[in-house]
Order: structure tokens, then C-alpha cells, then sequence
């Protein structure tokens, strides 16, 4: 596992469209086989996670994060999580596994496959987990991490800084607190594929 921050990405920067395949289509009930950026056009906000399911970080924030989801998806924030992590080098993070994990865990929001990896490089996603806040015109309010907690620190996930932002941001339409990177596991790139 090498340690990995998040890669600055200026705020106001405008979602990416993505459309990629889903493990869990039922987790918000739509009849199709992928998600889109599109799919969550009526969202007040949007909250991508880049996530796997073997990361000591990315594992360390989980129950906290289905929490946080579940608090916050009904007040219109929809989140959606993209693992990107090459299954070749990693078999836990093949579509299968990630769908097995949705489900025993009970993921309240869409997990989607980044085979290409070309989500991830288009969003400069760097780390699981690499946690991105946009607002309502999908342009980006906050990218950083979950909380201020790690693994084998003794102290559980919060997601104090997520919900900070999301709190922020429905209630005043914008976002003016710090900005504190992320940081985890390097996503897993195929040989050839790391982003420059």
C-alpha cells in the first residue's frame, strides 16, 4: 500500500460526464445497467467517492460513510462511489467482489466500475478514498477528505468534514471552509495507464 494524497484540482471546476457500469442497481431503484452524470441531474448536490473494496482507508471510512449517505440522500444530496483499482493486480476489487461488498454492507448509493480508468484520470482522482463535493450546477465546492481519522488510530470515521461541507452547502449554497486533501491507498493504475 503506498500512501497517496489527493491531487489539487481547482474549485468551480465543472463534473465530468461519466457513464459506467453499476454492481448494485438497486440501490436507487433505476432499471438500467450503468449510471451516468445525467442520472443525478436533479441531486442538490453530488458527492463522487473514487473507493475499493481492499484499502485500509477506504474500509476505514465505510460504515461511517453508508451513515452519512443515509442522513444526507434525503435531503437531495445523491452520492455515488467509482472504483477504478485494476482487478488483475487486485481480484477484491473485481465487479463481482464490489458487488458481493454493496450488498453485505447494504450500500445506499450506486457503486460503479471504472474498468478503462479513464473516470479517474479525468477527474485527477489520485487515492482511495478521493472524496469530490459538487454543488447544484456540478460545479466543484470541496475536494478533500472524509474526516480527520485514520486507520490504527484507535478512533472511528465520522465523515465530520463531509458533513461540514454538505451542511454548508444546503444551507448557504456555497462552501468557505478549509479544504484539507485526502489521503490512501494509490489507486491501483494497469501497467502503462498511471496518469502523468
Amino acid at each position: 500500500m503506498a500512501l497517496t494524497y489527493s491531487q489539487e484540482i481547482a474549485l468551480g471546476t465543472e463534473a465530468i460526464p461519466f457513464e459506467l457500469p453499476v454492481v448494485n442497481p438497486e440501490a436507487d431503484g433505476r432499471d438500467k445497467p450503468t449510471r451516468s452524470l445525467e442520472d443525478f441531474a436533479g441531486a442538490q448536490a453530488l458527492v463522487i467517492l473514487f473507493t475499493c473494496n481492499h484499502c485500509p482507508y477506504a474500509q476505514h471510512i465505510e460504515e461511517a460513510l453508508i451513515q452519512v449517505a443515509r442522513a444526507y440522500q434525503p435531503r437531495g444530496v445523491q452520492f455515488v462511489a467509482i472504483n477504478a483499482n485494476d482487478p488483475a493486480q487486485y481480484p477484491e476489487d473485481a465487479p463481482e467482489e464490489m458487488a458481493r461488498r454493496a450488498r453485505e454492507k447494504g450500500y445506499p448509493f450506486p457503486y460503479l466500475f471504472d474498468e478503462t480508468q479513464e473516470v479517474a484520470k479525468a477527474y485527477g482522482a489520485r487515492c482511495t478514498p478521493d472524496l469530490y463535493v459538487f454543488d447544484a450546477n456540478r460545479r466543484l465546492v470541496y475536494h478533500g477528505r472524509f474526516d480527520d481519522t485514520r486507520p490504527g488510530q484507535g478512533r472511528p470515521a465520522t465523515g465530520a468534514d463531509l458533513k461540514r461541507v454538505l451542511d454548508e452547502l444546503l444551507e448557504h449554497g456555497k462552501v468557505t471552509g478549509p479544504q484539507y486533501p485526502s489521503m490512501g491507498c494509490n489507486i491501483k493504475w494497469k501497467p502503462g495507464n498511471e496518469p502523468h
